[in-house]
C-alpha cells in the first residue's frame, strides 16, 4: 500500500489552444530515486521482525505450559507433542503420552509443545528487553528526527484512509496525494506503536504482578492483563499479515527502500510534510 508506484516517464506534448496557436502541456516530473527510509528507521524495521517472531514464539510455551488456561472457556486442548513418523504426523495427548506411541521414539521426531515453561519464559523475559530497547529508540528517533511527521495521523486521516481501501480495491480510480506513506498507513502504523507500548505495560503487570500491583490493578487484575496482553498480541500478528501482503501488492521498488533506504519516484519525499 504505497502511494507513490514506479511510472513510466510521460513527455510533454503539445497541444493547439482555441485560437489556433500552440502551447507546450503541463511538465510531469520525471521519475528519479530519490530517499524514502533512514538508516536508522530500516534498521529498528529489521530488527524487530526476528525479536517478535522469538517474542511470540515464546510466548506460546508459556501459554502453553499450563492447560487450565486454555481449556479454562473454550474447548481447546494442547498436545504434549507432534510427532513425525512413518505414520505421518500425530498430536499426542496426556492419555497416550508413552515412550512408544505411536512409534518407538528412534523412529520418530518430537516436536515438543506442553510443559516448556521455564524455557518460554527465558526466551520471552530477555527478548523482552531487545523489544523494549528498539522500541523506544525507534519512537526517540521519529521525535527528534522530525519522521513523526510523516506518520502521525492528520484531522482528515480517518476519512482519506477510506479512500485508500476503496483505492486498492480498485472502486477508487483517482492517484493517492503523494507521501512517504498513505493515511491509512499513518493509522496502522501509529496503531502499532501504540500497541507495542500496551504489550511491554501488560507484559509487566504479568511478568511482576507482586511488585507491581498498582500497575495490575489499573489493567483489571492479574487475568485482565493476560487478556489485555494475548489480545494486543494477536492485533500484532494481525497487522504482520496485512503488512506482508500490502508489501507484495506494492511491489519490489516499495520493498526495496525499506533495504537501500531509496525509490523511485516522482516526487522527493523529504519536501513533503
Amino acid at each position: 500500500m504505497t502511494p507513490d508506484m514506479p511510472l513510466p516517464k510521460v513527455l510533454p506534448e503539445a497541444r493547439p489552444t482555441p485560437e489556433g496557436a500552440t502551447v507546450a502541456a503541463p511538465v510531469v516530473p520525471q521519475v528519479k530515486l530519490v530517499k524514502k527510509h533512514p538508516l536508522a528507521i530500516r534498521w529498528m524495521h529489521w530488527i524487530n521482525f526476528p525479536v517478535l517472531m522469538v517474542m511470540i514464539w515464546s510466548g506460546v510455551l508459556i501459554l502453553w505450559a499450563n492447560d487450565v488456561y486454555p481449556t479454562e472457556k473454550f474447548a481447546l486442548k494442547i498436545p504434549n507433542r507432534i510427532t513425525l513418523s512413518r505414520k505421518g504426523v500425530t498430536a499426542v495427548y496426556p492419555p497416550k503420552e508413552a515412550d512408544d506411541y505411536p512409534v518407538p521414539a528412534k523412529e520418530r521426531v518430537d516436536i515438543r509443545l506442553a510443559f516448556r515453561l521455564a524455557e518460554g519464559q527465558a526466551w520471552h523475559f530477555t527478548w523482552a528487553w531487545f523489544f523494549t530497547l528498539n522500541g523506544v529508540a525507534y519512537v526517540l528517533y521519529l521525535f527528534f528526527s522530525g519522521e513523526w511527521k510523516h506518520l502521525l495521523p492528520r484531522k482528515e486521516s480517518f476519512g482519506e484512509a477510506f479512500k485508500v481501501v476503496l483505492h486498492d480495491l480498485g472502486l477508487y480510480r483517482k492517484p493517492l496525494p503523494p507521501g512517504k506513506v498513505n493515511h491509512a498507513q499513518r493509522i496502522a502504523y501509529t496503531s502499532v506503536v501504540v500497541m507495542g507500548f500496551g504489550m511491554v505495560v501488560t507484559g509487566l503487570a504479568i511478568y511482576k504482578p507482586a511488585q507491581l500491583t498498582w500497575l495490575s490493578n489499573a489493567l483489571g487484575g492479574y487475568q485482565a492483563a493476560r487478556l489485555e496482553h494475548f489480545w494486543l498480541t494477536a492485533g500484532i500478528i494481525a497487522f504482520f499479515f496485512v503488512h506482508v501482503a500490502q508489501v507484495i501488492r506494492a511491489g519490489f521498488n516499495n520493498f526495496r527502500a525499506m533495504i537501500t533506504g531509496y525509490e523511485l519516484s516522482r516526487h522527493d519525499y523529504d519536501k513533503l510534510s
